[in-house]
């Protein structure tokens, strides 16, 4: 069985871009919330793995867990937990670049492969107008960095280095990677 573990449909939609459906979709409920000083890599991959370790599957079972975060710097840019914050986020991004990491962690039994994906993006320079209006689209919810790529914020992209996939949610070719490796049939009758 290949158990997706996560509740992002956006991810479940790049998966099916691969050919690869879930058997079972379930979303790990744990704490996000960052060590003292800890480094914005280290952090991304360390949640992805603590998402996999709070899934229970059978030892045939291969598990796919993500966890995609913004850094500005040293940085940890989460998501807003309201609109102020998510205007304080963009306010902090507009005309800087950052980063977008994604983490993709695969269990099959005791076995895990793992892969940290860095894309960087440059996001223009806002003007109020443009903060007000894409606020009202409330697209800054339950994103990190307070924005999708893929939504109405792609006006606001004027550039990119890496994988645009990792930036919405999961970099598909090293994911297509890490299945094929666990076992995972990709583009072939299951």
């Amino acid at each position: 069985m290949f158990i997706l573990a996560s509740a992002s449909e956006r991810r479940k939609q790049l998966l099916e871009q691969i050919g690869v459906v879930p058997d079972k979709v379930c979303s790990p409920e744990v704490d996000e919330t960052p060590f003292n000083n800890e480094l914005p890599r280290l952090y991304c991959m360390r949640i992805a793995l603590h998402k996999l370790n709070a899934i229970t599957s059978e030892s045939t079972d291969i598990v796919l867990c993500a966890d995609t975060i913004v850094s500005l710097g040293r940085r940890i840019i989460g998501k807003p937990e309201n609109v102020e914050d998510a205007r304080k986020i963009l306010l902090l991004l507009s005309g800087r670049r950052h980063k977008v990491m994604t983490a993709v962690v695969v269990r099959c039994g005791e076995r895990i492969w793992q892969s940290l994906v860095i894309s960087r993006v440059k996001m223009k320079r806002l003007s109020e107008q443009e903060v007000v209006g894409y606020l009202l689209t409330n697209d800054w919810r339950g994103k990190a960095g307070a924005y999708a790529i893929q939504g109405p914020a792609a006006a606001f992209i004027p550039w990119i280095s890496g994988s645009f996939s990792a930036i919405v949610g999961l970099p598909l070719s090293e994911t297509a990677r890490l299945l094929q490796v666990a076992g995972y049939p990709i583009w072939q009758p299951k």
